[in-house]
């Protein structure tokens, strides 16, 4: 990531979303890859928690498939700085666990992949960048590209929550179980998370924001203190969070059709040249970007 504008300089001060403010957007619509690919494959909805969850979780999200015998689909998502817990079953193994699971999945570095086969579903908790540190009071950064039983997380209490999710076919009654769930652990207002929490729509709402310096400038925040943040309630650091952004705007423009010129979309987003632009884009993609865009 080197490549990619990291200036910084020392800046300090608060900034805080006032208690009756509705929470902004903290994630990009970007993340699944070839997405039309995808919804020949896979059923996704996205239910809307409880709105007393709304400091913490982005959405729900639910994913079901179908696949005839024989066959496998890969699917594959530039993942979000993010951290979810998940209720799933299946007729095969998911991440390598016996079916059915509660789990939790910490921040994914690099592109998640999962093979699926045979017949699956999950129903997810998507926390904001920084809520799950938020919620359960966590070092975030010790669940990064780590997957776990819910326990872990949440005590002996997950296993009856998998149980009662399981036992209801309704993607809408799941949504009410897990409200439930987290509405009879909300905890006390946090005001270093509510910081992270305004930094982060900042960075999702301003696609001009290029570089860890132009961050602490823009939020009025030390480079050290914005780090220790962010890698206490998002996992991961500041660069990190501002490249897989800027990697999503790009994905979002080339599936829209709407980046015919590399070299230009890549100054646009921050990369000082498309060469580091087009290995950046290929290590989380998995191809380059004008292979992308042709397939």
């Amino acid at each position: 990531m080197g490549s990619w504008t990291n200036a910084t300089s020392p800046r300090r001060g608060v900034l805080r979303l006032p208690p009756e403010a509705r929470r902004p957007a903290t994630a990009t619509s970007s993340g699944i890859l070839r997405p039309d690919q995808f919804a020949r494959h896979v059923q996704l909805s996205r239910p809307l928690p409880h709105q007393d969850l709304s400091s913490w979780v982005e959405h729900y999200w639910t994913v079901r498939w179908e696949l005839p015998a024989g066959t496998l689909y890969r699917s594959e998502v530039a993942s979000h700085p993010a951290v979810h817990a998940t209720v799933e079953s299946g007729t095969s193994p998911h991440h390598g666990l016996a079916m059915p699971a509660a789990l939790v999945h910490g921040v994914v570095t690099r592109r998640f992949t999962i093979d699926l086969t045979g017949e699956g579903r999950s129903f997810g908790v998507k926390f904001r960048p920084g809520g799950f540190g938020a919620f359960t009071g966590e070092d975030v950064a010790t669940w990064t590209d780590r997957v776990d039983k819910l326990e872990a997380a949440f005590g002996a209490s997950a296993v009856s929550l998998q149980r009662d999710v399981l036992a209801l076919e309704d993607d809408t009654e799941r949504s009410r179980a897990m409200d439930a769930f987290l509405l009879a652990r909300v905890p006390d207002p946090d005001p270093r998370y509510t910081r992270v929490l305004h930094i982060v729509a900042g960075l999702v709402r301003d696609s001009t924001l290029t570089s860890v310096d132009a961050v602490c400038e823009r939020f009025d925040i030390s480079a050290r203190t914005l780090q220790r943040l962010f890698r206490r309630y998002v996992g991961v650091g500041p660069k990190w969070v501002l490249q897989r952004y800027r990697l999503h705007d790009a994905v979002s423009l080339i599936d829209a059709g709407d980046a015919p010129d590399l070299a230009m979309l890549a100054a646009d987003l921050g990369w000082f040249d498309q060469a580091h632009f087009t290995r950046d884009f290929t290590e989380l993609v998995g191809v380059p970007p004008r292979e992308y865009a042709a397939r």
